[in-house]
């Protein structure tokens, strides 16, 4: 008998059957690996998490509750990457305020959006995304997919169902609304 895949094991958790929590995280393990791979590539935060570590911290915080509100498997992947998100932010925080008294440096931010190199990059893109979230979650989503999730314009269009023009035209957008957020002055 073939495994099953994530999406049906993710409906049987959603149906209150925990029994499948180890089952599920064998199946979405590599794939979430990337995705940690991805968001520490260039992070400040590779020093203090290995891929494994911060899949297994973004894991638990998502099973974590009694239930789990997932609408399939590519919500899932969007869920893991804010989950490491979440982690990273807050690691970057604790560092931040022991390094600097809690002050967040503000960023110019270029064409390498997806290149992070440390934690006052990752704190700036986090509150624009909180920012941009009271104007557009739709947007917002999109930027951390794209910085946090080290999603590609098609692997975005694919989760939220858009065409891929329109995640590109929405793009070009943020990146203009974001310069503008994160530049000095």
């Amino acid at each position: 008998m073939s495994q099953p895949s994530a999406t049906e094991l993710l409906l049987r958790l959603q149906a209150g059957d925990r029994s499948v929590v180890d089952q599920l995280f064998s199946v979405v393990y590599e794939e979430m690996r990337a995705i940690a791979r991805r968001q520490l590539k260039g992070n400040s935060q590779r020093n203090r998490f290995s891929s494994s570590e911060l899949v297994h911290e973004a894991y638990l915080k998502l099973i974590h509750g009694d239930q789990i509100d997932v609408s399939g498997r590519s919500h899932f992947f969007t869920l893991s990457a804010k989950a490491m998100r979440q982690i990273l932010v807050d690691q970057a925080r604790a560092q931040a305020s022991q390094k600097r008294g809690g002050d967040v440096v503000r960023i110019q931010i270029d064409e390498q959006l997806l290149t992070r190199a440390d934690d006052s990059h990752v704190l700036a893109i986090d509150e624009a995304i909180k920012k941009l979230e009271q104007i557009d979650p739709l947007q917002a989503q999109i930027v951390e997919s794209r910085f946090f999730g080290g999603m590609t314009v098609e692997e975005v269009a694919h989760s939220l169902g858009k065409s891929k023009r329109w995640v590109e035209s929405e793009w070009t957008m943020i990146r203009a609304w974001l310069r503008a957020e994160l530049s000095e002055g």
